[in-house]
């Protein structure tokens, strides 16, 4: 497997970041190219483990022993082929997954693992580079009329395995594009869009139709979308922001990650809002409520726009820098994460609750905060937060960004007036095929699963479309999805 003994003889080397004071002046992702020579070095890494365990921790069940040894061969090509028996969108996880594979990676367990998700997208940008990926044109047409509602990576993932095996695919969108959060949630500086236009391309060249600026439920009724196509996929997402109920939330100035940051990358695609009304934050104190992946996102985003101060709050407390006796290998640990917007500027503080905002004229001017402890676990083991005395503070705040994630999708409109059944979670509930209780209605991705990862996203529309086939057509040749197929 590789070199047997490549992780005893290299350390693991991630690509270069690009300067911060430069990259900090523009929206291009952050990355340096990783040199073919380092990465056959990294692919040599990959031990003979015996048990693969990075094929448990990855939702996609993606073969990654197998393309790491293709890669060190130099077999590239055939590397790539493996990596896309898996996973229809290489790069996209490559730029964006936070990488569970790499956390249960064998090696992990006494030293530092495996470099699988640089491997994987390296692999994925030279296929294009090389002219390896091209269209996959069905030999033949089935008859059967399926719709995909919502185009993230879910709903992506379904459409293109769907079309596949013979069926054609309409894709309804509700924006003016394709791609759902990648399109306008991720910042360019993590990926660029026109990473995500090749895909849409390839699909389109495929049979694929995109409908976008359709919004199912409004501009077509839930009962034609049934008369109309033999099966319905919804994959629109968890949509629904976590909100903070304090006094002062309705101040001006105030505002969900998600009516931010898509105004930005419109703005970067050259679409400004129709009503010239821009969130902004050059020139102000920005307060980021939320550490996750979105609070990052929106931590690169003002920096870059030019906030004069920013200051990132987290209610829960400051993780370990490694693994500790509560996350123990091979499970995902919840430790210390600085993304490249950490290291380019803000201040990030944890424990802090917020009271509530005060502000002038009707706009916010201050956020009321207060740190937090955690108790002694109850029977159940949860720990539950109490202010410290004395504690209380105050902090300037022109512009606060809620990033702290999502509840559910949104019911109103088509979820309602299709009357499919929810879960306690308020998430579309579905059986093991992933058909709701509406006959010919399926759901995946976060509607059905909740706020999850993009690789879990892929995963959730390839098992979907598997549960379609399998009822359009008696059986399915779709191969199953990561942990079904070990």
């Amino acid at each position: 497997m590789a070199d047997p003994k490549g992780f005893l003889k290299y350390g693991r080397e991630l690509p270069g970041r690009r300067l911060v004071e430069e990259r900090k002046t523009d929206w291009i992702e952050v990355y340096l190219d990783f040199p073919d020579d380092k990465l056959k070095t990294q692919a040599a890494r990959c031990m003979d483990c015996g048990i693969p365990f990075c094929h448990q921790g990855c939702p996609l069940g993606n073969l990654i022993p197998d393309w790491n040894d293709l890669t060190y061969r130099g077999r590239k090509k055939e590397a790539l082929a493996e990596l896309h028996a898996t996973n229809n969108f290489p790069e996209f996880t490559g730029k964006l997954c936070p990488a569970p594979c790499e956390a249960a990676c064998v090696l992990g367990i006494n030293q530092d693992p495996v470099t699988i998700k640089r491997v994987e997208e390296s692999l994925a940008m030279q296929g294009w580079a090389e002219g390896w990926i091209t269209p996959e044109i069905p030999s033949k047409r089935t008859g059967k009329k399926i719709t995909v509602v919502g185009s993230g990576p879910a709903g992506l993932a379904a459409a293109q395995q769907l079309n596949r095996v013979g069926h054609t695919v309409t894709v309804f969108e509700r924006d003016d594009k394709i791609g759902g959060l990648l399109r306008y949630g991720i910042p360019d500086f993590k990926m660029e869009k026109w990473v995500l236009d090749r895909r849409v391309k390839q699909m389109e060249d495929e049979g694929v139709e995109f409908r976008t600026s359709v919004n199912v439920g409004a501009d077509i009724s839930a009962d034609d979308l049934r008369a109309q196509y033999d099966a319905v996929i919804l994959a629109g997402g968890s949509t629904v922001p976590r909100d903070l109920q304090v006094p002062g939330r309705e101040l001006d100035g105030i505002h969900f990650a998600m009516d931010f940051l898509p105004q930005q990358n419109k703005n970067v695609a050259g679409i400004w809002p129709e009503d010239r009304k821009q969130i902004s934050a050059e020139g102000k104190s920005v307060v980021i409520l939320g550490g996750g992946d979105t609070g990052a996102d929106c931590l690169g985003t003002v920096i870059r726009q030019g906030a004069k101060e920013i200051t990132q709050f987290e209610i829960m407390p400051k993780p370990p820098a490694s693994r500790d006796e509560t996350m123990p290998w091979p499970n995902y640990p919840m430790i210390l994460r600085v993304s490249s917007a950490h290291e380019e500027g803000g201040q990030r503080e944890w424990s802090v609750n917020t009271k509530f905002f005060s502000g002038e004229d009707g706009r916010v001017t201050k956020l009321h905060g207060v740190h937090v402890a955690s108790g002694l676990p109850d029977e159940m083991g949860r720990r539950k937060m109490h202010e410290v005395e004395n504690s209380e503070f105050a902090i300037d705040a022109d512009l606060v960004l809620l990033a702290m994630g999502f509840v559910h999708p949104q019911k109103e409109g088509l979820i309602d007036r299709l009357g499919v059944e929810l879960d306690t979670r308020s998430n579309v509930k579905a059986d093991s095929n992933y058909a709701t209780n509406v006959p010919g209605v399926f759901v995946c991705g976060d509607m059905r699963r909740g706020q999850s990862l993009i690789v879990w996203a892929i995963a959730e529309g390839r098992e979907a479309a598997r549960g379609v086939d399998a009822y359009l057509m008696g059986a399915s040749t779709l191969p199953l999805a990561g942990a079904k197929r070990i």
